[in-house]
C-alpha cells in the first residue's frame, strides 16, 4: 500500500509586496516525491504544461559532476506550490518584518499520479534529473518556492525566471498565448501574434476555425511535424498587426484586438494562396520557397497591399483570386528562375530568409499585381 505522510522542512518566508516566497533546503533525491515536471504538450487542442523536454546530454554532464569530489550546486531550484502546501510560523523572533521563520509542510501521497503532486518544477529541471540519476545517497540543494494561482501564473514565472537564459524560441512562442501576469516588453508584444498563430495552427475554438490553411503546418514543440517555421508566421502576423491590414482590428492603447476578425482575415487570404499554389503550399521549405520564411513574409506584404483597411467580412467581394492568379507566371516557388528585372535573377531556391531577400521578393510580387 502506498504511503501518505507530510514532509516538514525548515524555511524562511519572505514578503515581496503582496506575495510570499519560501526559501528552504531539501534533499535533491526527494524533489520528485512531491514535484512534477510539467512538460509542454497539447491535450484536446489545449496547451498543458510549460517545461521543455529533458536534455539528456546536459543531465549526464551534471550527473558526472555531482559524482565527482567537491561537487556543489549553489543555484536554487524554483518550485510552484498549490494550496495543499502550508507554512507554519515558528515562535522564533526575527530582526526584520519581511522575513518569518517557520516550516513548510508538504503532503506526500505516493499513490498520486505525476500531474497531481502538490508542486511543479519551474526552474531546475536538468539539475533535479541529474541528482535523481546520480549514484549518491543524498544531495541537499537550495530551493525557492511560491504559492501559484494556477498554470497561467506558473507559465509567467517560468518565462520570467528564464528571461536571461537561452530558452528555445519555439517553446516561448508556445507558452505565450496562455500566459498571464507581467512579461518583458518583447514577449508582451508577441503575445497577441502567438495567440493568433496558435488558433491558426492548433486550437479549434469554433467550427469556423477548422478551415485554417495553416492547421498543423506550423512547426512548434507540440506540432513537431509542421514544416512552416513558427517565426516566419509570427513575423508575417506582427508586420500586418502593427503596420498592415490587421492593424484595423487592434487597439493601440492596450495591445488587444478583435481576434476573430484577424483570424477570418488571415484564413480568407491564405486560403486563396493555398488554392492558387497547392503544390508549392504542400511542400517543406527545402523544396518550396512559398513555405519558406521569405515566401511567407513576402506574401504577407501582398496581403497588406491588397486588403489594408478592408474588413474581413468584405474580403470575399474583392475577388482576391485574380491578383493572386497573376503571380503564377512570375513565381518560381519550386523550380526555375526568379526574374526580378534589371538583369537580376536567382535560382528558385536562391532566395534566403534575410531582410534584403524578403524585400526583393516582396517588391517583385507587388509590381506584378499592380
Amino acid at each position: 500500500m502506498a504511503d501518505k505522510y507530510t514532509l516538514c522542512l525548515p524555511a524562511l518566508r519572505i514578503r515581496q509586496g503582496k506575495h510570499y516566497i519560501y526559501c528552504f533546503g531539501v534533499d535533491g533525491k526527494r524533489i520528485h516525491d512531491f514535484t512534477t515536471v510539467s512538460r509542454v504538450r497539447r491535450e484536446d487542442d489545449h496547451l498543458q504544461g510549460y517545461q521543455r523536454p529533458e536534455v539528456l546530454s546536459h543531465i549526464n554532464a551534471i550527473r558526472r559532476y555531482l559524482e565527482s569530489d567537491g561537487a556543489m550546486l549553489p543555484n536554487a531550484v524554483v518550485l510552484a506550490f498549490d494550496e495543499r502546501v502550508k507554512f507554519k510560523v515558528s515562535k522564533t523572533a526575527t530582526l526584520v518584518d519581511y522575513t518569518t521563520v517557520g516550516e513548510l509542510i508538504i503532503p506526500i501521497d505516493e499513490a498520486l499520479p505525476e500531474n497531481d503532486k502538490p508542486a511543479w518544477l519551474v526552474d531546475g529541471q536538468q539539475r533535479s534529473a541529474a541528482i535523481r540519476d546520480a549514484e549518491l545517497a543524498e544531495f541537499p540543494i537550495a530551493a525557492v518556492g511560491f504559492i501559484a494561482d494556477g498554470q497561467d501564473h506558473q507559465r509567467s514565472q517560468f518565462i520570467l525566471v528564464n528571461n536571461t537564459k537561452p530558452l528555445p524560441k519555439g517553446l516561448i512562442h508556445e507558452l505565450l498565448p496562455d500566459t498571464a501576469g507581467h512579461l518583458p516588453a518583447r514577449y508582451a508584444r508577441r503575445q497577441l501574434p502567438t495567440r493568433i498563430m496558435a488558433r491558426l495552427n492548433n486550437e479549434v475554438t469554433t467550427q469556423s476555425d477548422i478551415d485554417s490553411p495553416f492547421r498543423g503546418l506550423i512547426s512548434t514543440p507540440t506540432v513537431p511535424d509542421g514544416y512552416i517555421k513558427d517565426n516566419s508566421v509570427l513575423k508575417m502576423i506582427e508586420n500586418s498587426l502593427y503596420e498592415g491590414a490587421l492593424y484595423q482590428y487592434r487597439d493601440p492603447r492596450d495591445g488587444s484586438g478583435d481576434e476573430e476578425a484577424m483570424l477570418l482575415h488571415l484564413k480568407i487570404f491564405w486560403g486563396l494562396v493555398k488554392a492558387t499554389f497547392p503544390e508549392a503550399w504542400s511542400l517543406p521549405p527545402r523544396k518550396s520557397r512559398l513555405s519558406h520564411g521569405v515566401g511567407i513574409q513576402a506574401l504577407g506584404y501582398v496581403m497588406d497591399h491588397l486588403t489594408d483597411g478592408i474588413p474581413a467580412r468584405e474580403l470575399p467581394t474583392l475577388d482576391l483570386g485574380k491578383p493572386l492568379a497573376r503571380l503564377k507566371s512570375v513565381c518560381a516557388w519550386t523550380s526555375g528562375v526568379w526574374e526580378f528585372g534589371n538583369g537580376e535573377s536567382r535560382r528558385w531556391n536562391g532566395l534566403q530568409n534575410t531582410p534584403s531577400d524578403v524585400r526583393l521578393l516582396s517588391n517583385h510580387l507587388l509590381r506584378s499585381i499592380r
